[in-house]
């Protein structure tokens, strides 16, 4: 059985659907797609969202323009209008359009999860509906009834008892070979729809891999496999091999963006082999991600880098040492305020933090510190990690740029920068 789970990217065009169907027309062997929304689909309903809870005049436009790209892609690949796909892609439309005619909700996540999840929704109708035009008979799958989280909204936690009885329940192989279904959505046990956190597709697909005890997950991106950089960044990107489980979970951890970083966890539990590759050039191997061997031994330099990120200063008012107990109640108000903590550091009377940059997030958090902390910040910095570091490499990294704070172990290096 394979699983692969393909991003956006594959499916931006009809150009790109129909080198997608290529890939999967190749294999011969039961198989599962779990597939993102087309191109910046995500990009696109986020921002419809902001402007749907603002109440802004701008939803309308915004929603035509989301629907409009869809359909063009669509008028490419089913010349004839009678084509089942119509009718089903304008139903979702209609739904999502009912729903931004209403009122917000006073929880803008529960919003965000409703809006943004008829991206995945829509492109695995098209697909689904292109595969069977091309000679792929398969079946589309809701991945929310049976996939099911808790109520923690853009952040839904897996319910692993339930879905582990539904899941396979879904997939059951009876009735067909080739399954499309929806990353990063999940469900309730009221049905209610959630997302797994954003990029949350491979999550998907490893939590797939790992209910139904697959012997290997295919993740199709548009890079060679791993790099140690992103080429888009550094040029001189090489690619890697093949790496750890471990290496890799730090990786995501770090912030590289080829995996996301729950992906590695249920699939290291049944060592599972993950193998990264190109949508592009698909008879390359790509990157192995596995048990570790000897051939892991010999590490390049891996740079990681992330922009639009806060370094926030906090120490107490009355310049009292930064004990146990100020840690225990300021990472309470990380967590409250979901704000992904990327970088730390603490000195006898203050507390460095570097976070992602989440305004409405970010203001609520510093607002609360402040009632009890004195609180200096610098925005737009950029968080720049080397794993397998080495004096050429900090060089490289660091030359010319201001340092606002630095950290260094065995293996890692972080600089904050601006």
């Amino acid at each position: 059985m394979n699983i692969f789970k393909f991003g956006g990217a594959s499916v931006n065009s009809a150009e790109g659907v129909k080198n997608f169907v290529k890939i999967v027309q190749s294999y011969k062997d039961e198989t599962i797609i779990v597939l993102s929304a087309m191109g910046k689909t995500t990009n696109a309903l986020e921002q419809i969202t902001d402007d749907f809870c603002a109440k802004s005049d701008s939803v309308e436009s915004k929603f035509r323009e989301v629907k409009s790209y869809h359909f063009d892609i669509i008028h490419e690949l089913f010349v004839n209008k009678e084509d089942e796909v119509y009718e089903k892609v304008n139903r979702l439309f209609e739904q999502l359009h009912c729903y931004l005619q209403g009122e917000p909700t006073l929880d803008y996540d529960f919003d965000y999860d409703q809006i943004v999840s008829f991206g995945e929704l829509i492109s695995t109708t098209i697909v689904s509906e292109y595969l069977k035009k091309s000679g792929s008979p398969n079946k589309w799958v809701d991945i929310r009834t049976c996939l099911k989280t808790d109520n923690s909204y853009r952040e839904g936690k897996i319910d692993w008892e339930l879905s582990q009885k539904l899941v396979p329940q879904a997939f059951s192989f009876n009735n067909t070979f080739v399954y499309v279904t929806q990353g990063f959505l999940g469900g309730t046990t009221t049905n209610q729809t959630t997302t797994l956190g954003r990029e949350g597709s491979d999550y998907t697909a490893a939590i797939l891999s790992y209910i139904l005890d697959v012997d290997k997950l295919s993740i199709w991106k548009d890079v060679p496999g791993i790099m140690n950089a992103d080429p888009k960044w550094l040029d001189d990107a090489q690619k890697l091999e093949r790496i750890s489980y471990q290496e890799a979970i730090e990786l995501a951890f770090y912030g590289a963006k080829v995996i996301h970083p729950k992906t590695i966890q249920p699939i290291k539990r049944k060592k599972i082999p993950l193998q990264v590759r190109s949508f592009i050039n698909y008879s390359e191997p790509g990157t192995l991600i596995s048990t570790a061997s000897k051939q892991m031994e010999k590490q390049l330099p891996v740079y990681i880098r992330k922009q639009d990120q806060v370094l926030i200063s906090i120490r107490p008012t009355d310049f009292s040492f930064i004990l146990e107990e100020n840690l225990s109640s300021l990472f309470a108000l990380f967590a409250k305020h979901r704000m992904k903590v990327n970088l730390t550091q603490n000195s006898a009377i203050s507390f460095s933090v570097c976070v992602d940059k989440s305004e409405r997030r970010l203001n609520n958090l510093l607002n609360e510190i402040s009632q009890d902390f004195e609180v200096k910040y610098n925005d737009n910095v950029e968080l720049i990690t080397i794993r397998h570091h080495d004096d050429e490499a900090v060089e490289r990294m660091t030359a010319g740029r201001e340092i606002l704070l630095e950290q260094r172990s065995r293996d890692t290096a972080q600089f904050v920068i601006v």
